[in-house]
C-alpha cells in the first residue's frame, strides 16, 4: 500500500488545503523517465511512511502538465511544500534522505502566522508597485 497520493488537477482542491483541513502537503513533481526521479522515490516514500500525520502527494509531470505549470516546475524532480495553504518550500533536485528529514522538521517548526504576515506584506507592497 502507497503512503503516497496521485495529485491531479481533478483531486487537487480536495487534497491541498486552503487555510483550514490538512495542514501540510508535500509534493514531489516527477516523470517515468527521469533518473533522478525514480532516485527519489524511495526516500519520498519512506518518509511519507514515517510521517503518517502529513501528506505526501505525486504529481506525473508527464499526465498533470497543466498543474506543472501552475507551479512553474522547470526540472524535475522539484519538491514543494504548501502549508496552510502557502506554498512554503520549492526546489529542484533529489534530496538525500537526511536533508529530506530535516527539511520536513523545518517545515513543521515554521511559525505560520509569521509566515502569513509576510506574504500579506509582500501582496501589498505588490499591488503598490
Amino acid at each position: 500500500m502507497s503512503s503516497t497520493v496521485e495529485l491531479t488537477t481533478e483531486n487537487f482542491d480536495e487534497i491541498v488545503p486552503g487555510d483550514e483541513g490538512k495542514d501540510f502537503v508535500f509534493i514531489d513533481f516527477w516523470a517515468s523517465w527521469c533518473g533522478p526521479c525514480r532516485q527519489f522515490a524511495p526516500v519520498y516514500e519512506k518518509a511519507a511512511e514515517r510521517h503518517s500525520d502529513l501528506v505526501f502527494a505525486k504529481v506525473d509531470t508527464e499526465a498533470q502538465q497543466e498543474l506543472a505549470a501552475a507551479f512553474g516546475i522547470q526540472s524535475i524532480p522539484t519538491l514543494a511544500i504548501i502549508r496552510e495553504g502557502v506554498l512554503v518550500f520549492s526546489q529542484a533536485g533529489a534530496l538525500p534522505e537526511a536533508v529530506f528529514e530535516d527539511l520536513i522538521g523545518q517545515a513543521r517548526k515554521l511559525d505560520m502566522a509569521e509566515v502569513k504576515r509576510k506574504v500579506a506584506a509582500e501582496q501589498a507592497g505588490a499591488a503598490e508597485a
